[in-house]
């Protein structure tokens, strides 16, 4: 440091470290960018909504909307319990458990669909888990649209926990503590207490888990197929139409896709969940 002018020095220092931190930033940015750009040059408003027009594509969005909503629904449902004993208790085997919800986050895509797959069709104790929701209960799975949402959930619901464990390390205890010593059981210190103060972190977890159920693919395409107008979805349509040649409505399916998320990051914003500057 220049021991005559040590606030210049200190100027240029930071000036130096903003440039490289910035330009390797900048780099991501660019590129994310330059993507949609290059998404939306590549094909006109006309194009767009002549592709958005096909029966597949709204049978597709329509199925999209509805797998995404009932699989985001259930994953706030089983994350928001699981994401509260984690968070509140130390028990034995927690870190077992702990371990076994991140699993559908990093396995290969692939490797959960085949797993969903063998559940429902290897003989358990004598009994198979597709025959007996097919043939008791009149309630087919597999290739249907239930192993669209089944799919969907099985991985955005770790996410809903991951997200709702945060939001109650995040909120203190102590109120829960003392509704219990005026007499509130613990049911009722959750439902009364935790769970309102919670509310936020609950539609957070449900919107990431929609949005990451949106860009799920591989666990659909192996346990729910790709049938048109049956288990197609968006993620699916964009491979269907490639897999026949035809870029333009790829290319506008996935504009449509890249349209929602963007809907679930100004949603994000708005409950500043951290994302907002």
């Amino acid at each position: 440091m220049d021991a005559r002018n040590p606030w210049r020095s200190r100027r240029s220092s930071d000036t130096l470290f903003f440039l490289v931190m910035g330009g390797i930033s900048a780099t991501f940015i660019l590129l994310i960018v330059l993507l949609l750009v290059a998404d939306v040059m590549f094909t006109s408003p006309s194009e767009f909504y002549r592709a958005l027009a096909k029966p597949e594509i709204r049978a597709a969005l329509q199925l999209t909307l509805f797998s995404c909503t009932v699989a985001a629904i259930l994953s706030v449902w089983v994350g928001t319990p699981l994401g509260y004993l984690l968070s509140r208790y130390s028990f034995r085997g927690r870190w077992v458990i702990d371990t076994l919800v991140d699993i559908p986050i990093v396995l290969p895509p692939l490797v959960l669909g085949l797993s969903l797959l063998i559940l429902f069709h290897q003989p358990i104790a004598g009994w198979q888990l597709e025959s007996v929701l097919r043939d008791g209960l009149g309630f087919p799975v597999t290739y249907r649209w239930p192993a669209v949402v089944l799919a969907q959930f099985s991985v955005a619901c770790a996410f809903s926990v991951r997200t709702m464990r945060v939001t109650f390390d995040q909120m203190n205890p102590r109120a829960e503590e003392v509704a219990r010593t005026l007499g509130c059981t613990r049911g009722q210190a959750f439902w009364q207490i935790a769970l309102p103060q919670a509310s936020r972190g609950i539609v957070t977890a449900f919107t990431i888990a929609w949005a990451r159920a949106l860009g799920e693919f591989g666990p659909i395409m192996v346990f729910a197929g790709t049938t048109r107008m049956r288990t197609e979805v968006l993620s699916t349509s964009v491979f269907l139409e490639l897999s026949i040649g035809n870029l333009d409505a790829a290319v506008a399916v996935s504009l449509l896709m890249v349209m929602l998320a963007v809907v679930v990051l100004v949603v994000l914003r708005v409950l500043g969940t951290g994302l907002n500057s």
